[in-house]
């Protein structure tokens, strides 16, 4: 789930409401709820108008997907588990209001977020040791993805309350799913640093995993990003660019990394993205002759610490090794009186 935006607009086609002033209290952004399980709380949602009873939970933690885009992709399980819930923990009130007005659920809701998790899970906690049935969602997706709901997690499970998860819409999977790339391991790597040098050194550390990459990136800093890619694991290297995923204006862009960098620079992208980029290449054996060969082409095009990544993950040799190569490589250029590669 990416975390870029925050305020998600969902497409399924209909119309949703923002949540009115009155139903947030002053203390922080939560609902009103009641202390204990209120017997005679309504427990139902409506599909397609139709609404359909629901029932109690038993007392637990309920890890709930929820849509990444279009609202009709939520489960049967899901709207049960929501409705039926004592309390819904979610990231932003707003943006899970929108859901459940959309099937009429009138579960109330708590925010639990990186900014507030460390104080209101303790509150989280004493509800579940009270009895009662708490459903943990993201702003969208797959809760526990980008989010702190591990914590709570591991919290409820050291005190023996039941956690149960339902599976959902995630926009990992999904976009793993369409981008046309292997599927058989892949490594999710979330956001990459903001900062260009933590972020190749990062790409560094990727490089030789041999497993497709997922990872998230926003709009402002995709193509920035894309380069950096492209420069640390080849240019060659295959990808996918899928943005909006399930909303109106899906899109999924296919290519080497160095053509989806162009394609993308000058511009900025506008909704959450997720990247998906191929597994390296079965790594060449190659001899001292043949390494150096590599290592010159990549240092006429690269910086020393980029020409040594790409070699690095095109032949599988230690990176120290490589570099110690190159430092000689650039040493000989130079007393042989020829320009030598960027630093």
């Amino acid at each position: 789930m990416p975390r870029t935006a925050r305020h998600r607009s969902f497409q399924d086609g209909s119309r949703q409401d923002e949540p009115r002033q009155d139903e947030l209290r002053q203390d922080g952004g939560q609902e009103r709820d009641q202390p204990n399980r209120d017997e005679g709380t309504i427990r139902a949602f409506v599909i397609a108008d139709q609404p359909i009873q629901g029932s109690r939970l038993a007392p637990g933690l309920y890890l709930v997907a929820t849509p990444i885009g279009n609202l009709g992709d939520i489960t049967l399980r899901a709207l049960q588990t929501l409705a039926g819930a004592d309390l819904i923990a979610c990231e932003d009130t707003r943006v899970t209001r929108k859901l459940l007005n959309r099937y009429a659920i009138a579960t109330p809701l708590t925010p639990y977020h990186d900014h507030n998790a460390a104080k209101a899970r303790p509150g989280l906690l004493r509800r579940l040791a009270e009895g009662a049935a708490i459903a943990l969602v993201s702003d969208a997706g797959t809760p526990l993805i980008s989010d702190p709901g591990y914590k709570l997690v591991r919290a409820a499970q050291d005190a023996s309350h039941l956690v149960t998860a339902l599976p959902g819409p995630s926009a990992v999977l999904t976009a793993l799913t369409v981008a046309g790339l292997p599927t058989d391991q892949f490594f999710f790597a979330g956001f990459l640093p903001p900062k260009q040098a933590a972020r190749r050194a990062r790409i560094a550390e990727l490089a030789t995993l041999p497993a497709t990459l997922v990872l998230f990136e926003s709009g402002p800093r995709i193509a920035a990003t894309l380069a950096d890619l492209g420069a640390g694991l080849g240019a060659d290297r295959e990808a996918a660019l899928c943005r909006e995923l399930t909303k109106l204006h899906e899109e999924v862009r296919r290519g080497e990394l160095a053509s989806l960098a162009d394609a993308c620079a000058g511009g900025e992208l506008r909704g959450e993205i997720v990247v998906v980029i191929a597994p390296p290449q079965t790594l060449v054996e190659t001899g001292a002759a043949e390494s150096e060969g590599l290592l010159r082409d990549a240092l006429a095009r690269l910086s020393l610490k980029d020409a040594v990544a790409e070699v690095a993950q095109r032949t599988g040799r230690r990176r120290r090794e490589i570099y110690q190569s190159a430092l000689a490589l650039q040493k000989s250029v130079k007393k042989n009186g020829k320009h030598g590669a960027p630093r």
